[in-house]
């Protein structure tokens, strides 16, 4: 069986650590190909303020500027809990702690695969 390259998973992957590396929590990557029409992973990222928000928003957009796939919808511009980053195979969803709580998106896919994205361990530098 052959597989087909699919740009959304290494796309997906660097969009997770980008968030990471803005100090965003609880950063989840989860493969739907199995269960949506909409996307092929969706991530999940707690972020602590809307400064927070705005920063690890920015760093998605990095990731994702250079490789041609174009924003196609973002909800939430006006919300400082909740911002929705719809580039057609990876959806982003950027809440504050409560809101993620609240809305209970981890529940909701907690049956999907989850996609490993965690960076290599940083070496500790000799003092």
């Amino acid at each position: 069986m052959r597989r087909e390259f699919n740009p959304f998973k290494q796309l997906a992957v660097g969009c997770a650590r980008a968030a990471y590396d803005k100090k965003a929590e609880d950063v989840v990557l989860v493969d739907v190909r199995k269960s949506s029409i909409v996307a092929d992973f969706m991530l999940l990222v707690s972020v602590t303020s809307p400064a927070h928000l705005e920063a690890v928003q920015a760093a998605i957009e990095d990731v994702m500027e250079p490789s041609g796939i174009e924003l196609r919808h973002r909800d939430g511009s006006h919300s400082a809990l909740w911002r929705v980053l719809d580039y057609g195979g990876l959806l982003v969803h950027l809440m504050h702690q409560e809101a993620r709580h609240f809305y209970g998106l981890d529940k909701l896919y907690h049956d999907q695969p989850k996609q490993r994205w965690m960076p290599v361990a940083r070496k500790a530098k000799a003092g």
